[in-house]
């Protein structure tokens, strides 16, 4: 089958519909608004721009992801030790020069144990396979009715071309991009794509500039978006990967994954680790040969000892431990409604410089929200929070009696039966069905003391003109009740005057049709003057964010016939009763949340689908940017090249009525200006923006699948506050991971040189075999070092400023300390050495391999604190580090006396004097780190 011929079928690729008319892009794309394609030119279509689907890119392989775990540089050299080590026992056995009960290949066993358990924890951390895209095809409706060969007819999504006619009602899924032809008081849902708060009301019949931004476009409709209201034909213009969803998918493919601090800290560290052993093990083998004249003979000696030390020098337990630590610190953050998805993103929270949050349910509650109402002769305040239908009105400071003020009650009256929203309390909250606007003013005729559901009964409606999106208002024909009733200027129910009619929506244009106010309990004639008055509250309140609706009614003899002109005739010769402004109010607990992140160096940032206003007066009112900062907007972003918009980024803080594309470029912006960045979102939209950023953060409850596969953390209450609190366990978790890496590799250190240091000094053999290394990394290093990131969080911690993410993992005196430890530690050690070399002999190996266990235990303890001294730490505040030394303690003791490990792992029973002179020796370690801090703070205190 061969596509069509015809040039006028092909479309291209993401035009700007919206600039084009009807019956343009009809001709543009060879189709009939009546009779839709036939089926031949629908099969043409499909064959030449393919199915209706998303394009999923290949990615890893599980088999590519386990073979990538064992490239890390330490595995790789602890894979090499294994194999020498193996060799050595072979050439061993064939000699026969094995000790007697001595078990071949116990080393070999052991260390490829290590590197398989360490391989399938990295394994596991990233197998999670990424299914954004498997999240987006699943917007995609899998039928769909089209106008094909003038019948309408149901079809799958996946077989829509371009030029089909698409019908769309309330309640289904937009199937594809489209140029509207036609509609029908069309609403449609597009939050998930735009980040708008509410419904769009679509219009058919207009043609847009071509700048306009992707939320203002209401003669388009986009696939993956949902039908609120109203009915509409649509001509379809692009499918697949050419729609707005395909375009998001795009960027989220097109979005490289970068490793977090943590991942490239490690990376360096294995580098330095490996760099160093290697040195060593040369200077060893180069040394020993020297002094022995070149005496091949010592070379196998030697190569043991090398061994040893690479060994030695590779913390195997330092993975396990990071795991779990961040593991622990996932479990805190659920305990905090916030739900880790990636393990590293526990660290990197804690380098987080700036935030980029949506303003829809993120920093606001997702539920409007009236907060002033202005009557012709005042201006109210309304209290309360949510759609719960209490709370006070005030002027000023001062709350006041609503009976008090006559002109109050037909506004609510208006608010209450001009209504199609209904209010209802469940599980604990109030909630709306129906129009979060329409809502919204039910709950304000509540703070009135007016309910919907009884007054409705008090006064049916007989008549509606409903809204459109010519009239942008609403009109409601309700009678007066039989026995009684009254409106607020004392009008009786008498046969002239049977029905009322309730009017509401767009300020300007309910103004124009009012001839009459609501003064207290009478009416007077609006002049200019008041006109103007009542316009310029109008454009104040929309100035200040909220959305503005203006009421009025009308008294009426007879129920009039509502024909197509009825809103020209009947909505004529009104009575203004007021404005009502109402907003998408920020989260209570917001305000601190932001102070508390300005206060621990951290810049919030709103990025938002919704209009400059609204997102204006958002941001002033929660402290995120001043009264006067500046407001960026899409179609401004738009005409700004990257580096021009990288200059702007440090200045602007919020942005407004942004599409997919330019979140993507805000966050890329500020990665380029040095800026560690957090992205929370809910949308479609927000995908590519969360992956792109150093901390995707998605919510839990109102957010899309797309944005939670795409993200590294999930609120879990959709709250802004929580990501203070995640940031805080980051922070905490980073600082745990610093203190057992200056534990661990401290000691190893010390351990490096010791084993260094037996051929230089003529020693016969090697103090420590691979086998009791392997044990001092896994468990007398393991242990203690679990329980030290178990340490509670400093007081300071969300008062300073976040370290730098691309600092060294020996940054701020790290390495220095590591260093110096290392060096204390293998002088105490080599200096106990010569003496179990000189005066215990048979078990002098077994001296150093204990004093090196045990003092480890004592600089745990000491590295608690870098400033505090031992006796000034709350030893209980961390139990878990007790239990550690104090079973770490006796398992070493096990080593020593228990017969079969003994025989394992190659050590004697020392005596008590022997015993007692490796306790000795292992103080020293304590003393020397406790003394430390002393000498510092004496040294800070002298400056």
């Amino acid at each position: 089958m061969t596509p069509s011929t015809n040039s006028h079928s092909l479309p291209q690729p993401l035009s700007a519909w919206h600039t084009e008319s009807i019956e343009k892009s009809l001709s543009e794309l060879d189709s009939n608004a009546q009779t839709g394609l036939s089926e031949q030119q629908a099969a043409e279509r499909l064959q030449h721009y393919g199915l209706n689907e998303l394009e999923e890119t290949g990615g890893r392989s599980s088999w590519s992801i386990l073979l990538d775990q064992f490239t890390n540089i330490m595995l790789l050299m602890l894979i090499g030790v294994a194999i020498i080590s193996g060799v050595l026992d072979l050439l061993a056995l064939q000699k026969g020069s094995l000790s007697a009960g001595e078990v071949p290949f116990k080393d070999t066993i052991a260390i490829l144990a290590i590197v398989i358990l360490n391989g399938i924890l990295g394994y596991l951390q990233e197998i999670r396979a990424e299914k954004a895209l498997a999240a987006l095809k699943s917007l995609a409706s899998p039928k769909v009715r089209v106008i094909r060969g003038s019948k309408p007819m149901d079809v799958d999504s996946k077989t829509l071309v371009p030029g089909d006619i698409m019908l769309l009602e309330a309640g289904v899924q937009v199937s594809a991009d489209g140029r509207l032809i036609e509609e029908s008081n069309l609403q449609v849902r597009e939050s998930a794509l735009t980040g708008e708060a509410h419904a769009v009301t679509k219009q058919a019949n207009l043609v847009l500039a071509e700048d306009t931004s992707l939320g203002d476009r209401i003669n388009i409709v986009y696939q993956g978006t949902e039908v609120v209201q109203g009915r509409g034909t649509v001509l379809v213009t692009g499918t697949g990967m050419k729609t707005e969803l395909g375009r998001i998918a795009e960027l989220l493919q097109g979005v490289e994954s970068e490793p977090t601090p943590l991942q490239r800290r490690m990376t360096q560290l294995g580098n330095v680790l490996v760099s160093g052993s290697l040195i060593l093990v040369a200077i060893v083998i180069v040394g020993g040969l020297i002094r022995s004249g070149g005496n091949l003979n010592v070379l196998q000696e030697l190569v043991e000892v090398s061994l040893s030390m690479a060994v030695a020098v590779v913390p195997e337990g330092l993975p396990a431990v990071i795991t779990v630590t961040l593991a622990l610190g996932t479990q805190r953050m659920v305990r905090r409604h916030a739900l880790i998805r990636k393990l590293p993103a526990v660290e990197t929270l804690g380098s987080v410089t700036t935030i980029c949050s949506d303003k829809t349910g993120t920093l606001t509650q997702n539920k409007m929200v009236v907060q002033w109402v202005t009557t012709p002769s005042q201006t109210f305040q309304v209290m309360g929070e949510g759609y719960a239908p209490i709370g006070e009105f005030q002027i000023g400071e001062t709350p006041i009696a609503v009976d008090e003020y006559p002109e109050l009650e037909p506004l609510l009256l208006a608010c209450a039966l001009c209504n199609d929203a209904i209010l209802q309390y469940e599980k604990g909250d109030w909630q709306i069905l129906g129009d979060p606007t329409e809502g919204a003013i039910i709950a304000l005729a509540g703070k009135g003391g007016i309910d919907k559901e009884p007054l409705t009964l008090k006064f049916p409606r007989v008549g509606e003109i409903p809204f459109s999106s010519d009239r942008k208002r609403m009109s409601v024909i309700c009678q007066w009740p039989v026995v009684s009733g009254e409106l607020a200027n004392n009008e009786q129910p008498t046969t002239n005057h049977r029905y009322i009619m309730f009017t509401k929506g767009s300020p300007e244009l309910v103004l124009e049709h009012c001839h009459s106010f609501q003064h207290g309990n009478k009416t007077g004639v609006l002049t200019d003057e008041q006109r103007t008055e009542i316009l310029h509250n109008n454009n104040r309140m929309a100035g200040a964010g909220l959305r503005v609706l203006g009421f009025a009614y009308k008294s009426l003899n007879t129920l009039p016939t509502l024909g197509i002109d009825a809103s020209e005739t009947v909505e004529q010769e009104l009575v203004w009763l007021g404005l009502v402004g109402m907003l998408d109010a920020p989260r209570p607990e917001v305000m601190e949340a932001v102070r508390r992140c300005r206060d621990a160096g951290i810049r919030p940032v709103m990025i938002t689908g919704d209009h400059q206003l609204t997102a204006k007066a958002i941001a002033h009112a929660l402290g995120i940017a001043d009264q006067g900062s500046r407001v960026l907007t899409g179609q401004e972003l738009q005409r700004l090249s990257q580096p021009e918009l990288e200059q702007l980024v440090d200045e602007v803080s919020i942005y407004a009525r942004v599409s997919p594309e330019h979140k993507l470029r805000i966050v890329q912006a500020l990665q380029k200006r040095g800026k560690f960045v957090a992205m929370t979102g809910d949308g479609v939209n927000d995908a590519p923006a969360l992956k792109q950023a150093d901390i995707g953060i998605a919510m839990g409850i109102t957010g899309t699948d797309v944005s939670k596969e795409a993200s590294d953390m999930v609120l879990l209450d959709d709250n802004f506050a929580t990501i203070v609190a995640a940031t805080e366990e980051g922070r905490t978790v980073y600082d745990n991971i610093r203190r057992f890496i200056r534990y661990i590799l401290g000691s190893n250190i010390g351990e490096v040189l010791t084993i260094a240091a037996a051929p230089i000094m003529g020693l016969g053999g090697v103090p420590l075999s691979p086998l009791q290394i392997l044990w001092m990394n896994l468990v007398t290093d393991g242990l203690p070092a679990l329980a030290l990131a178990m340490e509670p969080p400093e007081p300071d911690v969300m008062k300073r400023p976040p370290f730098s993410p691309r600092e060294s993992i020996f940054a701020r005196g790290l390495g220095a300390y590591m260093v110096r430890i290392g060096i204390v530690f293998a002088i105490c050690t080599i200096a106990l050495m010569a003496i179990a070399y000189q005066y215990f002999n048979p078990h002098w190996k077994t001296m150093v391999f204990t004093t090196l266990c045990i003092a480890q235990m004592g600089h745990a303890i000491a590295v608690r604190s870098n400033n505090r001294l031992t006796i000034e730490v709350n030893p209980f505040s961390n139990p878990y580090l007790l239990w550690a030394v104090a079973v770490t303690t006796a398992l070493q003791l096990a080593l020593v006396y228990v017969p079969f490990l003994q025989d394992f792992f190659g050590t004697k029973p020392l005596t008590l004097i022997e015993l007692g002179i490796c306790l000795l020796f292992s103080t020293s370690l304590f003393i020397w780190a406790e003394s430390e801090k002393l000498f510092i703070r004496w040294y800070r205190n002298r400056g």
